[in-house]
């Protein structure tokens, strides 16, 4: 059965059973709860074996949870993957327009760039698959929910707390944190229970995408000293191959959030989609960084984030142009605890609800246009404009035209250099006391 439908809410109310053990998951309180445990299933290697590990370790029946946020590819094949390797049911749902509206939009407003360089797109999606899949847990009357993530990845916490806020009463079950496998013995483990699985020993890359970017890893790029090739890469052109003639493009926002490009108003999803393709062609949204993951390692990251990278390249620039020195000071800070927030798992948290409230309020004004030039592995504002601009050319001027009080300057000087005179002065006493005793 395919189910397409996207899930909105802001919270779920408590579920009416509690585990009894957290070592074995088939004891439960409540004999209305079916032996059954709901999977995000990604199609990828650690989600396919762990339909079979549940069935074999845990007695658990499997629903899968295939979530379109908007990746590549065709979701109704992994969906039938999921079938094929086991599960008793396998459901695809749409989350692209949630995702977009809901979670992508948020994390432009705050400019969310983690370490001031990831724009969070794996993070990001993590706690609306959590929402998903505890909708459909109290939908299917499931004892748990399971997902794919091992133990020193950033995203096993993701849905652990997310997961842990909607429905504290539900169990989580992390098989990737239990099997004590590598990445090797999986494959191993896969082809001796002849599941299908999109890895192979020669390709040992971990990939996981979604509409605001691509995250690869593992392989050689665990090696931080290793040059990543070309075969890295999908969603972006190599300098060498992108167009020799620069390309303009145009973003217009409302409160923070693009509405149109190049003058033609569009569905924020399509507006994303025409950037990855707009900014890969010419290598925009490459990203090489070592990152700090929430477990405590440092972790070497590729990321491919065309959209993402023009689009907060163009916010920020906007926001310099409508809002006041000490708002955007402030909310610089902000804007950089949110990212963390986001990558910690922490999206439904109260500190990040309290900011959003105060990054929606600077975002009154933030409407205008941005113009971007785009080039050989570039992304650069090049022009802007806004009904709210706070730019006036009658002060900036130092040509005809000038309205600024020259005459005030010399005073405004004076007191606004008082502070540091005041020290120097008393400096000089201290030093003339000193050397006169």
């Amino acid at each position: 059965m395919t189910v397409s439908r996207t899930i909105r809410f802001k919270g779920i109310a408590h579920a009416p059973w509690r585990t009894t053990s957290h070592e074995n998951w088939v004891i439960f309180k409540g004999d209305d709860m079916k032996n059954l445990v709901v999977l995000a299933y990604s199609g990828g290697l650690d989600t396919s074996v762990a339909i079979k590990w549940l069935q074999d370790n845990c007695n658990f029946e499997v629903v899968a949870l295939v979530a379109d946020v908007g990746q590549p590819g065709d979701l109704e094949v992994i969906r039938k993957r999921a079938l094929a390797n086991g599960a008793k049911e396998a459901l695809l749902v749409d989350l692209k327009e949630e995702f977009v509206e809901g979670y992508i939009a948020a994390a432009l407003r705050a400019n969310a760039l983690y370490q001031g360089k990831y724009p969070v797109s794996t993070a990001l999606a993590r706690p609306l698959i959590a929402q998903a899949l505890v909708a459909h847990a109290h939908e299917y009357g499931a004892r748990a929910v399971a997902h794919g993530c091992t133990a020193k990845g950033n995203d096993q916490v993701r849905f652990d707390v997310s997961v842990a806020l909607l429905d504290p009463y539900l169990d989580i079950i992390a098989p990737a944190r239990e099997w004590k496998m590598s990445r090797e013995e999986e494959i191993e483990y896969a082809l001796r229970h002849g599941l299908d699985i999109p890895v192979t020993k020669s390709s040992p890359y971990s990939v996981d995408e979604n509409l605001w970017g691509r995250s690869i890893e593992c392989g050689l790029l665990e090696d931080p000293w290793y040059a990543p090739g070309e075969d890295v890469y999908e969603w972006t052109c190599s300098p060498k191959e992108c167009p020799a003639d620069p390309l303009y493009v145009e973003v217009v926002f409302e409160r923070g959030i693009p509405v149109q490009l190049d003058g033609v108003s569009l569905s924020r999803v399509e507006i994303l989609r025409r950037l990855n393709q707009l900014g890969g062609t010419y290598g925009v949204g490459r990203i090489d960084m070592m990152e700090d993951r929430v477990v405590g390692i440092k972790s070497r990251e590729i990321y491919e984030c065309p959209a993402a990278t023009i689009l907060i390249t163009a916010h920020a620039d906007l926001e310099s142009l409508v809002l006041p020195k000490d708002v955007l000071d402030y909310k610089r800070g902000v804007d950089y605890l949110y990212a963390d927030l986001i990558y910690s798992g922490k999206w439904f948290s109260p500190l990040k609800e309290a900011l959003d409230g105060f990054i929606s309020i600077t975002q009154e004004r933030v409407n205008g246009t941005v113009r971007l030039k785009l080039e050989c592995g570039r992304c650069v504002v090049v022009g802007r404009k806004s009904d709210y601009s706070l730019y006036d050319p009658a002060l900036a001027t130092y040509g005809k035209g000038d309205l600024f009080s020259h005459q005030s300057a010399r005073g405004f000087s004076e007191l606004y250099g008082l502070p540091m005179r005041t020290w120097a002065l008393k400096g000089d006493e201290g030093d003339e006391e000193a050397l006169g005793q």
